[in-house]
């Protein structure tokens, strides 16, 4: 199976971490939960989820995940400057490896400069920053662009979720 990292900060979508998390362990991938302090718990901007940052993503190597996920929320706008975690990200796309972003999600992979030429989704107001960002943006649940899957929103998350599988 797989090993999968999802990139995490407080104040995320509570459903966009959780659905996506409960249905790749239950497929049987492995699972870790990077953000920038290991330790550190998080907690999603609706009061209903709560996570343990499992490893730091200064302690981290891209070549030792098969994918990365993207959770929305608040939690990219606390991680989208931090250089270790652009790095990361450059590197898993470098290596053609899946990186699925839901929500905001997207914003990391704009600061990390890996839109140009690419067509996405992500919340539906952040339209113009990943347009501007060099992207085509496609309203739809889920859109596939090589080893990018992006979604709008929580009730996108069926598609999302079975995009991942489907790439893993």
């Amino acid at each position: 199976m797989s090993k999968v990292a999802f990139l995490l900060a407080d104040q995320f979508e509570d459903s966009e971490m959780q659905v996506p998390y409960d249905e790749l362990k239950k497929a049987g991938h492995d699972v870790d939960i990077i953000g920038l302090q290991k330790g550190e718990t998080v907690k999603g901007k609706n009061g209903k989820e709560e996570y343990t940052i499992e490893k730091a993503i200064s302690e981290v190597n891209a070549a030792d995940y098969d994918a990365v996920v993207i959770p929305g929320g608040s939690s990219p706008e606390g991680l989208r400057l931090d250089q270790d975690i652009l790095k990361f990200v450059t590197e898993v796309n470098t290596a053609k490896k899946p990186i699925a972003a839901i929500c905001h999600g997207p914003q990391i992979l704009a600061s990390a400069d890996l839109l140009k030429g690419r067509t996405i989704t992500s919340f539906p107001p952040l339209k113009d920053d990943m347009v501007n960002a060099g992207a085509t943006f496609e309203d739809g649940e889920a859109i596939v662009d090589g080893n990018f899957i992006t979604s709008r929103t929580p009730e996108d998350e069926p598609a999302f979720v079975r995009e991942i599988l489907k790439a893993l």
